[in-house]
């Protein structure tokens, strides 16, 4: 919650307050830019120093692991060992873009009628990074990364719900000995973004929801800032005649309750042929039911609460208007306690694509299950989408895997396996689920000038048009 002058966080496992933040200003941000602007004339200019930063980044991050794990538990509810495993997957991507962001941007010659041709990759400047609470080191890490290797400075606005942990970002860009200004967190609110993007930054990064995204590039792009959207998914998870059911029901509940479901590249419409339906839900919901929610800062607990109240009352609405219009909860469908916004992992079955729980993206613990007569209607159903970030695909025959995976509208396809963000492969969507890419050299490329540079040893005179 906010007011004019000031945010409050909340602990969503005892719904207590954790602390209370001042919002910035403007002219606080302005200075907060200017002083990444200031940065970034030296940063730009020692690829091997920004390399030896990031890898002191990293081992900021290895070292500070179990305070900044606990602080995400305490502001969003995630899982512990979930927490920890964010961790350590920031170590890897930073890691990944010292190693190989120079192999990336190195200059590259090529053949044309000019005696030299050149293409060099520069930085834009500063970057603001607008992002989400779900995980709120890695969001933002894997943005940082390979941007500031390529030598751009960094204004980060974090969530609100997980403004602590943004803060600690920044903290460990200081602890590693990095200038000031080369990575800033501000504080506040939805205005406090407004303003980081009418500021003097020069390109936008955002990942959150549609309607916010769209609000974000339409405020970027008319004032000629480069816009990457990492926006919402609702991936299909294809269930194929010939899959290994005992490892596709494994793969389902991992891939739906991973964060407690809360994740855009989560499995959020199980699509399943009909055949070998009743098989593979039995074994789903076997496999659910011995997922322990509770305490997120316990080690054995799976699942913690969702990230709010609006959240937990949206799951909840969605899974009550899809039971009116003929869904059936074959396991959980419900709030768990008193305290704290826990909701029981949750499959439904009779679920069709016009309900709130299929067409809608699902931010919670519920999983709803289609059956298709084959695999060509399960393809139809999975491409019926507003959204194209992920899909999911579990056969044994590789050969017609690849044949679905091109038929699949999204951005990203795992065979036998959930979709997951790795530093090394591209990761963004099409249609609704946003444009751009982060991660590997692809993502890279998305906040540098691409300049290329001719030299002759005389004018060419053929040349007629421009």
């Amino acid at each position: 919650m906010t007011n004019s002058a000031e945010l409050t966080t909340i602990n969503p496992t005892t719904e207590e307050i954790l602390k209370k933040y001042a919002i910035m200003t403007k002219d606080n941000v302005s200075m907060f830019v200017k002083k990444a602007r200031d940065a970034y004339k030296e940063w730009e200019k020692d690829l091997d120093k920004r390399i030896d930063s990031l890898y002191h980044v990293a081992n900021e991050l290895r070292k500070n692991k179990e305070n900044l794990s606990r602080t995400a538990t305490n502001e969003m509810g995630k899982a512990i060992k979930e927490a920890r495993a964010e961790i350590d997957k920031c170590v890897w991507a930073v890691e990944y873009f010292a190693d190989n962001g120079k192999n990336f941007i190195h200059d590259e010659s090529f053949n044309t009628d000019a005696r030299k041709s050149i293409i060099k990759f520069e930085p834009l400047g500063v970057i603001a990074s607008i992002m989400p609470w779900n995980f709120p080191y890695w969001q933002a890490l894997r943005f940082a990364a390979p941007s500031l290797i390529a030598g751009n400075t960094i204004v980060l606005k974090p969530a609100s719900a997980t403004m602590q942990c943004g803060i600690e970002i920044e903290k460990t860009f200081d602890k590693a000995g990095l200038s000031e200004g080369i990575f800033k967190t501000v504080i506040g609110d939805s205005s406090v973004a407004e303003i980081l993007v009418d500021s003097d930054v020069n390109a936008v990064t955002f990942t959150g929801s549609v309607p916010v995204g769209a609000k974000v590039a339409q405020r970027a792009t008319s004032q000629l800032k480069k816009t990457v959207l990492e926006l919402g998914g609702s991936d299909p998870f294809i269930v194929c005649a010939d899959a290994d059911i005992d490892k596709a029901s494994l793969g389902a509940v991992k891939g739906r309750f991973i964060n407690c479901g809360q994740s855009c590249i989560a499995s959020k419409r199980f699509i399943v042929v009909k055949n070998i339906a009743n098989e593979f839900i039995e074994k789903f919901i076997q496999n659910t039911e011995k997922l322990k929610v509770g305490d997120p800062s316990s080690d054995d607990t799976d699942i913690g609460p969702l990230v709010n109240s609006k959240a937990l009352k949206n799951i909840d609405a969605q899974v009550n208007d899809s039971i009116k219009e003929g869904a059936e909860v074959v396991t959980g469908g419900e709030q768990i306690g008193s305290k704290g916004y826990f909701y029981k992992p949750t499959i439904l079955g009779n679920t069709t694509p016009n309900m709130r729980i299929v067409n809608e993206e699902v931010f919670g613990p519920v999983a709803p299950i289609l059956i298709a007569e084959n695999e060509k209607e399960a393809i139809k159903l999975a491409n019926d989408s507003e959204f194209g970030l992920g899909a999911s695909i579990w056969t044994q025959d590789l050969e017609n895997a690849e044949i679905l995976s091109n038929i699949i509208k999204s951005g990203i396809v795992s065979v036998n396996n959930v979709v997951v963000s790795d530093p090394r492969v591209p990761f963004g969507g099409i249609k609704k689920s946003g444009f751009g890419r982060e991660l590997s050299r692809y993502g890279m490329l998305e906040f540098v000038n691409i300049k290329s540079i001719r030299m002759y040893d005389q004018l060419i005179h053929e040349h007629y048009v421009e």
